[in-house]
Order: C-alpha cells, then sequence, then structure tokens
C-alpha cells in the first residue's frame, strides 16, 4: 500500500513482470486487504488459543497471563511493528516478492473473500455508506506542482522551473509578457522610401509592423527575410513590392491565457500576433518565442534587457530596481508579492500608488516593502530602491546573461 503508484506503474509499462503482478492485485485493494486480513486475524486467532492452552499446561491459570504477555510482545514486535517498518522503508523489496505468495492466495481464497467482502458491504449500506466509490490516481495542478518541488534530488533547479512554468501559463494571460505599444518597432509606410531601406536593413527583428502614420492604422506584419529576398531577386525593391509581401496581421484579444494562445499559433501557424483591447485598439505584440521564454527563460538573441540589467540588489537586502522592470519577473526572481492585478512594471505599480509623479527622495512603505525613489525623468520613475519588510524574503543576486 505504500508503494509509489507512479513509479509502479512505470515499471509495468517497462516490461517489469513484478510490477505487472503487484499492479493487478492493487487493481482491486479491497479483496487484497481481505486477504491479508484473514491470514493476519487467522495466525494471530491460532496463536493465542496454542499459548493460552500451553500455559495453562504448565502454569496452571497463572499461564494465561504470561502467555498472554509473552505473546503479546512477540505479535507486536515481530508481527506488526518491525516487519510493517521494513515494509514501508523498502516497498518494493517487499511487495514484489510477496506478490509471488499473495497471488495464489487470492485466487485459493477467493470464495471467503467474496463471502467477507459482501457480508462488508450489506452491513455499510444498513449505515447507509456507499462500497462502490473508486479512488483515483490523478493528481489536481497544485498537487503536481507539489511533485514537482519534491523531486528536487531527481530533477535539476532548471527542469524544475521550466515544469513549473508550463504549469503556470494557464494563469499567465498575454498583457504580463506582451511588447508593449510604445515600444512596438514598426515602419511607417508614408515615410521616404529611403528611410524605410534603412530601417529594413537595420531592423534587429524578423518581423516588422507596417502602418500608415500611426499605429493604430496598422496594415500588415512584413517578415524581413522575405524583404531581403525580394531585394536580392529583383532588380529594383519598391514599395509596392514591399506592401504585396506584407502578411495580413494575425489579432489577439487582451487577456488571453498563455495556454490558449500557444494552441492558437499552432492551430493557425502564426508566430506574431498584435493585441487588441475591446474596442479594437493596439495594446501590444506576442510572439512564440515570448511565450517560450516564459517557459524556458530568456534567449541569448533577446534585444530588451534581462532582469539582471535592471536590478542591483544590495548586501543588506535592498534592491535598486529601474522602473521599467517587470513586476511578475521580481516576483518570479526574489520570491515576493508584489501586485501584478493591474500594473506591468515598478513604475506603472507606483504611479498608480501615487496618482502623481512622485519627488526624488521620497519614501513609503506600500505593501511590506520600503521604496525609495531615486530617479524621475519624462514623467516616468527611472529607478527605485526596495527593501523589504516582515517576512518577505531579501533580494538574491541574479546571473547576467
Amino acid at each position: 500500500m505504500t508503494l509509489n503508484r507512479y513509479r509502479l506503474r512505470h515499471l509495468a509499462s517497462k516490461g517489469n513482470r513484478q510490477a505487472r503482478r503487484v499492479e493487478k492485485l492493487l487493481q482491486r485493494p479491497d479483496r487484497l486487504i481481505s486477504l491479508v486480513l484473514i491470514g493476519n486475524n487467522l495466525v494471530n486467532i491460532l496463536a493465542s488459543s496454542l499459548a493460552t492452552i500451553i500455559g495453562i499446561r504448565l502454569y496452571g491459570n497463572v499461564g494465561v497471563a504470561i502467555a498472554t504477555g509473552i505473546l503479546t510482545f512477540i505479535i507486536l514486535v515481530f508481527a506488526e511493528v518491525l516487519p510493517k517498518t521494513i515494509a514501508a522503508l523498502y516497498p518494493e523489496r517487499v511487495a514484489f516478492p510477496s506478490s509471488v505468495l499473495l497471488k495464489p492466495l487470492q485466487t485459493l481464497m477467493a470464495p471467503l473473500v467474496w463471502l467477507l467482502n459482501g457480508i462488508t458491504r450489506i452491513i455499510m449500506h444498513l449505515f447507509g455508506l456507499r462500497s462502490d466509490i473508486k479512488g483515483s490516481d490523478a493528481v489536481s495542478k497544485d498537487e503536481l506542482r507539489t511533485i514537482v518541488n519534491a523531486s528536487n534530488p531527481l530533477i535539476s533547479h532548471r527542469y524544475q522551473s521550466m515544469l513549473l512554468s508550463v504549469l503556470d501559463l494557464e494563469i499567465v494571460n498575454v498583457d504580463d509578457i506582451m511588447v508593449p505599444r510604445q515600444e512596438i518597432i514598426g515602419i511607417n509606410v508614408n515615410d521616404e522610401w529611403k528611410d524605410i531601406l534603412k530601417q529594413l536593413t537595420h531592423s534587429p527583428h524578423g518581423r516588422i509592423v507596417l502602418y500608415r502614420d500611426s499605429l493604430d492604422d496598422a496594415i500588415g506584419m512584413l517578415r524581413v527575410r522575405e524583404a531581403y529576398r525580394l531585394m536580392m531577386e529583383k532588380s529594383e525593391f519598391t514599395k509596392e513590392m514591399m506592401l504585396r509581401s506584407a502578411d495580413k496581421i494575425y489579432f489577439i484579444p487582451e487577456g488571453t491565457p498563455l495556454n490558449v494562445q500557444l494552441v492558437k499559433f499552432q492551430r493557425n501557424r502564426e508566430k506574431v500576433g498584435i493585441i487588441v483591447d475591446e474596442y479594437g485598439d493596439i495594446q501590444g505584440l506576442l510572439s512564440v518565442e515570448d511565450i517560450l521564454e516564459e517557459i524556458v527563460g530568456d534567449f541569448t538573441t533577446s534585444m530588451s534587457p534581462s532582469l539582471a540589467e535592471e536590478v542591483i540588489p544590495q548586501t543588506d537586502g535592498s534592491v535598486y530596481i529601474d522602473g521599467s522592470a517587470s513586476i511578475r519577473e521580481l516576483n518570479k526572481a526574489f520570491g515576493w508579492h508584489l501586485p501584478t492585478s493591474t500594473a506591468k512594471t515598478i513604475n506603472g505599480l507606483l504611479l498608480e500608488y501615487f496618482e502623481d509623479i512622485p519627488e526624488v527622495g521620497t519614501h513609503v512603505e506600500f505593501k511590506n516593502y520600503s521604496v525609495d525613489i531615486i530617479e524621475v525623468n519624462n514623467n516616468m520613475i527611472k529607478q527605485v530602491l526596495v527593501r523589504p519588510l516582515n517576512d518577505e524574503p531579501p533580494a538574491k543576486k541574479l546571473k547576467r546573461r
């Protein structure tokens, strides 16, 4: 009963005959328990009867007390505590060879087991209890998360983080990891042609949004590699050719969970999408790479700064943080609990709290954190000093990529 059911199932699927035999026994635990209890009680009662007879013959009536004391000690130590402790510590070593004996005994004692189980079901029915309830080995997401955390000696910390990130995809939505609207790099097709060519040749991204004067008037998504191919194949590359080669924009509703969006990317064979709100206004941009980074961590090819480049942990547990740092990444890296329900960055969180642009040197205690405003520029909080209070964990060093 203390066997790891998942390991047992794994061994059985690999062709282990002993594991298959044990798994078959455990398919009907009521029959197995009945069989074990029949044998257990039969032996105990028989031993008690024999010990009483021997005690009376040797010591008379006093022999009953002597036999009871000695037999109780022997049964407790050698028939209960010792074997069951060994079985709990080494379940496979005990269960696999025991199944060789239990399997034929189950067949031999089947009529008696059936009779006892039938009587038990009748008694349970009289008390209004159901006997047809079957247990399940299925685990919830929270239980699976606990299993992954408990597998530290067997799975590396990096793989644990990846597995936990996959489980977290359904509680993270596209708004949390998108490239904000103001950071989207696009090309205004009404610019001079030489300026457009310059932007194409110097673009750090594989896809660029094409728009007319304003990003709200986006007209297509240009694959930079396709533009390069046309430049090489055609003697003259024109604006009209560029517009014809652009793909139709793939729109993503805001608030879409990442696990759902990943499936939609695969189903629609898309790699990049524009996130829009309920009014159709552009909120940001999301790519498959962004979702993969949420699982495996930042790629070295990412142009945006990593969290390690946006924070400077101090020896006293405080940390200097850029205003543009993601709150989710800070919580994930440091084990903090900063709110993420509205604002996505430290700058947005503090502006929402102050409802104004704070001055340099402003100090506030916010959500179990001590915050000092270090730098303010262009109506934005550029840098703050955060010190966790109470039970919040101190900041730790991060690896820079």
